[in-house]
């Protein structure tokens, strides 16, 4: 089995000359990785939740050629198959990759989310979203009253982008 930095890599060669895809997904994966440490997650889970943040948005390449968009649910649609290839060959088992790929096939799914590392994942990436999209203050509110479960995502997001001044 690979680490995590083997999968940044490859992650940073299949996103070559895109730097805006690859620095969203770098910071994605620090927020992944912290959120799930302050979140104390089980080692297994936490290993699981750092290399989705890493692949999660692998699908946005294919979206864009097939369906000229790089919508949430195209993401989810082609990112399965690109994520599974590339740990695959990285050398990850094949319970550890069903699970990375069912977390990119859903990372944009907010409905009935039940598993910390899926939690994790979606306050991670709405994290850097917010940002990048510059999000209102409203937004963000919104965000955190209806998404946001983990205590440390509340925290980072409230401390981001709801400092009371």
């Amino acid at each position: 089995m690979s680490s995590t930095r083997q999968v940044a890599v490859a992650m940073i060669n299949y996103y070559a000359g895109d730097p805006k895809r690859i620095q969203h997904f770098i910071k994605v994966y620090h927020f992944a990785k912290l959120i799930g440490e302050m979140e104390r997650i089980d080692p297994d889970t936490q290993e699981i939740l750092e290399i989705a943040a890493l692949v999660h948005d692998i699908g946005i390449k294919n979206s864009e050629e097939k369906y000229r968009s790089s919508s949430g649910k195209y993401q989810e649609l082609e990112g399965p198959p690109e994520a599974g290839a590339l740990l695959r060959q990285l050398g990850y088992p094949e319970p550890f990759v069903d699970r990375v790929c069912w977390l990119v096939g859903h990372h944009h799914t907010y409905g009935n989310i039940q598993q910390i590392d899926h939690q994790i994942l979606v306050e991670a990436d709405f994290l850097v979203n917010a940002y990048e999209d510059a999000l209102s203050e409203q937004a963000v509110r919104n965000v955190l009253s209806t998404l946001f479960r983990t205590e440390t995502g509340k925290h980072l997001l409230k401390t981001m982008f709801l400092k009371e001044k």
